[in-house]
C-alpha cells in the first residue's frame, strides 16, 4: 500500500534522530532509530490493520492506529489508514503529550 509521511511525522523523526546524534551523542542509536521507524513504517504499509487502534474522539483522526518502533519501546508510528493509503500522521515518544499534538495536527494535511 502506498504511504504517505506527513511533515509533522518527518520532524518528529528528525527531532528524535538529532535528539540521539546531538544530545545524546550516540550516532549508533540514531543510525539505529532512522532503520527501526523505516521497518516499523514498512511493516504497516504491508499490514495496515495491524496497529492498535485509538480513539481520540476527533473525526479527523478517526480510526487512528499506532504500532511501536521495535528496538524504541517508547516511540510510536500514528498513522490513518484509506483506500488509497497509509498516512503517517505523527511519530512521537510517550512522554510527549501525545493527544495534544495529535489533536493539533489533526486538521493539518500533506
Amino acid at each position: 500500500m502506498k504511504v504517505v509521511v506527513r511533515s509533522e511525522a518527518r520532524q518528529d523523526i528528525l527531532r528524535q534522530f538529532e535528539y540521539y546524534l546531538i544530545e545524546k551523542n550516540a550516532e549508533t542509536a540514531a543510525i539505529r532509530f532512522i532503520a527501526a521507524v523505516q521497518a516499523a513504517i514498512s511493516q504497516v504499509s504491508r499490514d495496515p490493520w495491524i496497529g492498535a487502534p485509538k480513539n481520540l474522539g476527533n473525526a479527523k483522526l478517526a480510526g487512528l492506529r499506532s504500532r511501536p518502533v521495535k528496538g524504541f519501546p517508547e516511540i510510536r508510528v500514528y498513522y490513518l489508514v484509506s483506500n488509497e493509503a497509509v498516512r503517517v500522521v505523527r511519530v512521537l515518544h510517550g512522554r510527549r503529550d501525545i493527544y495534544t499534538l495529535l489533536e493539533s495536527s489533526a486538521g493539518v494535511e500533506s
